[in-house]
């Protein structure tokens, strides 16, 4: 019997989509490696491999079988995808063109040796964007973003999707957002065509632009929508939330109570950047890494409560996530000045504080990047992050964060077809 190499239930799904992995037809308790290869879009190649021993039968399933060492041990039916990693240092998995799937070679090699002997092997695609989302591209007045509309009329939860200081437009988690039932609107703010890559200071009517566009589609539902944002866009997302109407809900990622790095206008107000001495950033002699962590003022120093967002004066919900192992800022540490003025208030707040997660959570299966270079500032930073830990939290997070949309902006549950 030939060696078979097979992804359960599709061999294309959606990047978010966990599956099963088996492998069929090798000889009882056969020591074979399998390994996993993909090449990115600029042409880096990510690998992870992980040694096992196939049952009585000759089967190999994933998600029954423990694996005997390599990239990752133990039972992880999604090990072979979320400990990728290139050769090149501090290389950074995204997905640039959504309208493309990645697709993974999952092969099996004979033996725990130097898998010089190719048993079996399949192709398989993971995909970001669902079938029948539209991708439609918006420069309408000043904005900058890309829509992203799922099947049928609706109506749907709308949400504004932002990253971090690293600019650009990022479109990667919004497709797979609209793939859930979502409109979305990834939206650039900075570093991207003629927005500057360090903007002396944000405008909050930009915003503003961005919400009365998403409200004005059809398919979505018409008394509130929701902002995530990751890191500087995380404290966008709060300031979108405290200031601007429209705002039902929103989730900070990795974020921080206060307005970090540039100068927030609003209408007749400007909230100045937290207070931050780029003199106290430490750089390795060994690895060249940045260490950007001590850069920032204590946010417990009166003199920097200028630059507090005042989320307490909000009427959205807020959920708040952040890793224990964030390497880049201490964004648990600001999460919770910001959770405890709004408890003061007596406003409930959901939060969740993952031991073992850097700074980048991700949607589920991208692999941790623990250093890469930040486009902005030209050099190579640290995200921190533990492997195992970090791929839970991203799971966790990412059915967290669609539960808390669909509970706060549609008053239900996440619909079955997502689960």
């Amino acid at each position: 019997m030939a060696v078979q190499v097979t992804v359960l239930p599709s061999p294309r799904c959606l990047f978010d989509d966990p599956v099963q992995i088996r492998v069929t037809g090798l000889l009882p308790r056969q020591a074979v490696t399998l390994r996993a290869c993909l090449l990115d879009e600029g042409g880096e190649l990510f690998q992870a491999h992980a040694r096992y021993r196939a049952g009585g039968s000759g089967e190999l399933d994933l998600t029954r079988c423990p694996a005997l060492g390599g990239s990752y041990s133990g039972v992880e039916p999604m090990g072979l995808l979320w400990s990728l990693r290139s050769k090149t240092p501090y290389k950074r998995l995204a997905k640039r063109n959504v309208l493309t799937p990645f697709c993974v070679d999952l092969e099996v090699y004979e033996g725990h040796g130097d898998m010089s002997r190719l048993l079996g092997k399949c192709t398989h695609e993971r995909c970001f964007l669902g079938e029948g989302v539209k991708r439609i591209s918006v420069r309408e007045g000043r904005l900058k973003a890309t829509l992203f509309l799922p099947p049928g009329p609706g109506p749907f939860p709308g949400l504004i999707d932002l990253y971090g200081s690293g600019g650009g437009l990022v479109e990667y988690r919004a497709s797979l957002l609209a793939s859930r039932g979502f409109v979305t609107l990834a939206l650039a703010y900075m570093a991207f065509e003629d927005l500057p890559a360090m903007p002396e200071i944000l405008e909050l009517d930009y915003f503003q632009e961005a919400i009365d566009f998403l409200q004005k589609q059809q398919q979505v539902k018409d008394d509130g929508i929701g902002v995530l944002g990751l890191s500087k866009g995380a404290d966008l997302a709060l300031s979108m939330a405290t200031f601007l109407p429209g705002i039902k809900a929103a989730v900070s990622i990795s974020g921080s109570g206060f307005n970090s790095f540039i100068p927030l206008r609003g209408d007749g107000f400007t909230i100045p950047a937290h207070p931050y001495d780029l003199g106290r950033m430490k750089t390795s002699e060994e690895s060249g890494l940045v260490d950007f962590s001590d850069i920032l003022d204590d946010h417990r120093d009166p003199a920097t409560w200028d630059s507090r967002i005042p989320v307490e004066k909000s009427l959205a919900k807020f959920l708040f996530l952040s890793g224990l192992d964030d390497k880049n800022w201490k964004s648990d540490l600001y999460c919770r000045d910001a959770i405890q003025r709004l408890h003061q208030c007596g406003q409930k707040v959901e939060f969740c504080s993952y031991s073992g997660a850097g700074h980048l959570l991700e949607p589920p299966y991208l692999p941790l990047c623990q250093s890469s270079i930040h486009k902005v500032l030209g050099v190579f930073v640290q995200w921190g992050g533990q492997w195992r830990e970090h791929a839970r939290a991203q799971e966790d997070a990412w059915h967290r964060i669609q539960a808390f949309f669909w509970k706060h902006l549609m008053n239900s549950d996440i619909p079955k077809s997502n689960l």
